[in-house]
């Protein structure tokens, strides 16, 4: 069986991850979504919630009855081996991404040589959506279509305008 761990921060999860997910569940038997903690990050969401807008988000798909979701908060590449992942999907949008991914994947080729990455492009129609941008655009109580599955839209809303109901 061929599995694969899709891992990132999802703060909160946006149509460019869908999208991911979607077309490495197409190319793999089982695909583990893994929220992962990134001491980089402040994030606006908990760990816990972030997995329930997955699973809300994912609930709505078809094609993606082989993902899983879950949470961990310690190396990736050590996640992955425990879970008998053979690849790390990564979605890429820009060339600077691309840049730190790999760099991340040359680390974990190291740490865990049986355990390789393959990176799939946005479409240049998600190109422009990240986390960032969905939190700013809710602050702003601009419309989130385009940017998030329908599912979640509305626990983003009221997250980042708490006095909007």
């Amino acid at each position: 069986m061929r599995v694969a761990v899709y891992a990132g921060s999802f703060d909160p999860f946006t149509l460019g991850h869908l999208d991911i997910v979607k077309r490495a569940a197409a190319q793999f038997d089982k695909v583990i979504v893994c929220v992962m903690f990134n001491f980089k990050k402040k994030g606006t969401f908990a760990p816990e919630e972030r997995v329930e807008m997955i699973r809300r988000s994912l609930a709505e798909e078809t094609g993606v009855d082989n993902v899983e979701v879950d949470f961990d908060s310690g190396l990736l590449v050590a996640y992955a081996h425990k879970r008998g992942a053979s690849v790390i999907v990564k979605g890429v949008r820009t060339i600077a991404d691309l840049e730190s991914e790999v760099q991340m994947a040359d680390i974990n080729r190291k740490l865990a040589p049986e355990v390789d990455t393959m990176f799939f492009p946005a479409k240049p129609e998600l190109s422009c959506v990240s986390s960032t941008v969905v939190r700013e655009l809710a602050t702003y109580q601009r419309n989130l279509d385009g940017y998030l599955p329908k599912a979640i839209q509305r626990t983003v809303w009221e997250r980042m305008n708490p006095f909007e109901k």
